[in-house]
């Protein structure tokens, strides 16, 4: 039987698919880890332990529970951007810092801006410099990890490090490059060469590929590791948001994929790119496709947060907080638990509950969260829409699309309907999907994963909603002074 596998390694789990040519999900494996946090504003992951142990031991129980499979091909998928330096050999040469959430370059953030210009920075690249970027954590490696940053013969992130450990091949794909920002130019889908010996001075850049390309084949010593085939086609990888995105069939201008995890993602096709300074325009998946998307700094982590501050199951707080009317009984929450990405790119943002008395249940607790994390998504569509962004339809997927509650205040809190895709394991169905293509295969991709249900706007709490929106904006504007200065106090204590 013909299959195509498809792995994606997450910020707190890693996935893997095998699926036939009509894209049915024949076998899945998944394992769950965790991120390294050695300093306030750091995040990373053992590369080795978490992207490569995780690859092999899903891979191998995949192939195990298909023994009469014959894979055509391999796409894989991961968090990002990241920074992984690495030797020669591609062996990792210190932990990988991970995307937006780890905050560590603010002051080089600032430099390069101040360097560069914002404008053009906006203009060049289609992004402004934040904690997404990878620039800025290049230079703050150069000045705080020098040793390391002499030893560094290759730049590799998450998907890039498989396909490297795979192939041997040194490539990333156009969308994971387009966040390099500013190492990348968007206009003209190369390296701005430049810019990335300004920002990572003496790093060889990788080959550039799409996402629809085959990188390489599986060598003799990755076929003995992972048990699978030599000579296997092995796709260039990209991001695990973008791979997501294209297995819920977000291929068309207007469609906004909304993912939920334990970051927020959206995603949107647009037809040409209108680069806005509070969100990221980047290349597609797709060769010369354009996307704006926006990302909140955490969603998932803050229910994760809560179910291990009650010690309570998922299904408890679910249940619970399903029978509190919208609203939460008068509270509002900030979700900015670990600063926000867009559209604020403020790392010192923090976490705000408003409203709460004695009298609350952890069940109105667990539903503001929910609603907070909503509002979110209503404010960065709102200015998606005004980055010229048009709102069609939104689309779900991810872990939280599970037991219905999350994506029906989202609903509700936005006004626009979701659909909900029959095949919510996310990003390695897209991994699949692309590496059908990279082969020769023309997948159709709705075909591949259909609608199962649309979750239509509720107008009694839409209305609830719109008189709560104007205040989760204006609180973050007046708590604004008083999380930063906590953010820093938070940063003197564990300094001295």
């Amino acid at each position: 039987m013909q299959v195509y596998l498809g792995v994606d390694i997450g910020t707190s789990g890693s996935k893997g698919v095998v699926v036939d040519v009509d894209g049915r999900v024949i076998a899945r494996s998944d394992r769950a880890h965790d991120t390294s946090q050695p300093r306030p504003g750091w995040v990373e992951h053992d590369a080795e332990a978490i992207w490569w142990g995780d690859f092999t031991e899903i891979v191998r129980e995949l192939l195990a529970a298909v023994p009469d499979a014959r894979p055509a091909g391999l796409g894989v998928s991961g968090i990002g951007p990241t920074l992984l330096p690495a030797d020669a050999d591609g062996r990792p040469l210190r932990p990988a810092i991970l995307y937006g959430v780890d905050t560590r370059a603010g002051v080089e953030i600032d430099e390069l801006t101040a360097e560069l210009g914002a404008e053009e920075i906006l203009a060049r690249a289609g992004t402004p410099l934040s904690s997404q970027a990878v620039g800025p954590k290049w230079r703050w490696l150069a000045r705080h990890e020098p040793e390391v940053h002499r030893r560094t013969a290759l730049f590799l992130m998450c998907s890039s490090y498989l396909v490297h450990r795979l192939t041997g091949e040194y490539v990333l794909d156009h969308h994971s490059a387009s966040q390099c920002d500013p190492m990348y130019d968007l206009a003209a889908a190369g390296w701005a060469r430049d810019w990335a010996e300004l920002t990572a001075p003496g790093i060889e850049l990788p080959r550039l590929l799409w996402p629809t390309e085959v990188a390489g084949h599986v060598s003799a010593a990755a076929a003995a590791e992972t048990g699978l085939p030599q000579g296997l086609p092995v796709t260039a990888g990209t991001v695990d948001a973008w791979a997501e995105a294209t297995s819920a069939g977000v291929t068309s201008p207007g469609e906004v994929m909304v993912m939920y995890g334990t970051t927020m993602f959206l995603i949107e096709v647009i037809d040409r790119a209108h680069p806005h300074p509070s969100m990221w325009t980047t290349r597609g998946v797709v060769p010369g496709s354009t996307t704006l998307a926006a990302g909140m700094a955490t969603s998932g982590a803050i229910t994760n947060w809560l179910r291990d501050l009650t010690g309570e199951g998922f299904s408890e707080l679910v249940a619970e907080a399903a029978q509190v009317p919208p609203g939460s009984g008068g509270l509002l929450l900030l979700p900015y638990f670990a600063g926000e990405r867009t559209p604020l790119f403020d790392p010192d943002a923090r976490g705000v509950l408003a409203g709460l008395t004695t009298g609350h249940t952890r069940g109105e607790v667990y539903r503001a969260a929910l609603e907070g994390i909503a509002h979110g998504v209503r404010h960065n569509l709102e200015v998606m829409r005004q980055a010229g962004g048009g709102t069609k339809r939104l689309v779900a997927v991810g872990g939280g699309v599970q037991g219905g509650l999350w994506t029906r205040i989202v609903t509700d809190v936005t006004g626009v309907p979701q659909d909900v895709p029959e095949q919510t394991v996310g990003a390695a169905l897209g991994d699949a999907w692309l590496a059908a293509v990279a082969t020769g295969a023309e997948p159709e991709l709705r075909r591949w994963n259909p609608v199962a249900r649309t979750i239509e706007p509720d107008p009694a709490a839409r209305e609830i909603y719109d008189r709560f929106h104007p205040h989760y904006r204006s609180l973050y504007t007046a708590t604004r002074e008083t999380a930063h200065f906590l953010a820093e106090e938070r940063r003197r204590a564990y300094r001295s």
